[in-house]
């Protein structure tokens, strides 16, 4: 599914439809340039998860992981700053994927060799000034 996000609030409104259809051990790799509204998208995903106070979700670029209470729990990773997969093992990833919340992975292409085999990419990328491209498949 392709959509366009005219605002950031239609795109923390895709992120919260996209929630709706989420459980427990979904994993969300997002990938997309910087400025391309991953941390926007979660902070919709969260909203939809029932994370109270979604204002405070945002890039964990310098901690890897944030977790958020929910409805479902969220785990929010940035990839970002990470140069290898395998830095990820200190953080016990599959606890997280495998888990009982759903896993939004920012610059989740970094890491596709160790996601699991069934996850949710969404691809977003800017197409105009306050516009996104947001395409969402399951893989």
């Amino acid at each position: 599914m392709i959509r366009i996000s005219n605002s950031v609030e239609e795109t923390i409104g895709m992120g919260e439809a996209l929630a709706r259809s989420l459980k427990a051990g979904d994993v969300v790799a997002l990938v997309g340039n910087l400025g391309a509204g991953k941390t926007i998208l979660t902070k919709g995903i969260a909203k939809g998860l029932g994370v109270k106070n979604v204002r405070y979700v945002n890039s964990p670029t310098f901690v890897i992981i944030k977790e958020y209470k929910g409805r479902i729990p969220l785990y929010h990773f940035d990839i970002y700053r990470l140069n290898k997969s395998s830095m990820l093992d200190s953080e016990s990833y599959e606890e997280y994927f495998y888990g009982d919340g759903v896993t939004v992975i920012e610059w989740a292409d970094k890491v596709r060799s160790i996601l699991p085999k069934k996850y949710i990419e969404v691809k977003l990328s800017v197409v105009g000034e306050g516009k996104r491209k947001i395409e969402i498949k399951k893989r």
